[in-house]
């Protein structure tokens, strides 16, 4: 992993912490609070799981377990576009929010996509 002595550097878990704070700041405060223990749970949950499965994976100090935490992670990020999608289909956001959620996915994703890629290569290479 080169000099990289921290999961704190990784460009994949900034825009994953990114991410989770957009969440916390701009999407959950416009939940309805009988959505508190169904949606809003299910929503902060995956949001943080993305998070702290890179930091996990990468503290596995082995390829093949952090490639593994780290596909969990896109799991985690995708639960949370849908979770967002279902936001927006009950009108507790609006199509903007859901926009600016999207674009920050698509970054996320793609990042931690060649997070992925650069181990794998560094596992085989």
């Amino acid at each position: 992993m080169g000099n990289i002595l921290s999961f704190e550097e990784l460009e994949c878990w900034k825009a994953s912490r990114e991410l989770r704070r957009f969440v916390s700041e701009i999407v959950l405060p416009r939940f309805p609070e009988f959505e508190k223990y169904s949606l809003t749970s299910q929503l902060r949950r995956s949001s943080r799981s993305i998070g702290d499965n890179i930091a996990e994976g990468f503290g596995r100090f082995n390829y093949q377990e952090n490639i593994q935490a780290c596909r969990i992670a896109r799991g985690s990020l995708c639960e949370a576009l849908n979770q967002v999608i279902t936001a927006k289909d009950e009108n507790y956001i609006d199509i903007k929010t859901l926009e600016e959620f999207r674009n920050r996915f698509n970054s996320t994703k793609a990042i931690l996509n060649g997070y992925i890629n650069y181990l794998k290569n560094a596992k085989n290479g």
